[in-house]
């Protein structure tokens, strides 16, 4: 099972919380985060940046059936 991450750059207001949280899976480009790879193994690291996002502008999901994985809603 893989994961996707997803970063909504409308909602995105550049805190940095996932990169703080999960460097190796996100990145700030031009002050908005991105996700590195937009596919990824599964971490708990992932869904904790997801989860900490102050606006919820990352969601996770299983990349085979679409569910959302965070941010819990």
């Amino acid at each position: 099972m893989n994961w996707s991450i997803e970063v909504d750059t409308d909602t995105c207001i550049g805190s940095a919380l996932c990169v703080g949280i999960a460097p190796e899976h996100f990145e700030l480009v031009e002050g908005f985060s991105r996700p590195r790879r937009p596919e990824v193994d599964p971490a708990e690291e992932v869904t904790d940046a997801a989860e900490s996002c102050p606006v919820e502008a990352i969601t996770v999901r299983d990349a085979g059936t679409g569910e959302v994985l965070a941010p819990e809603r």
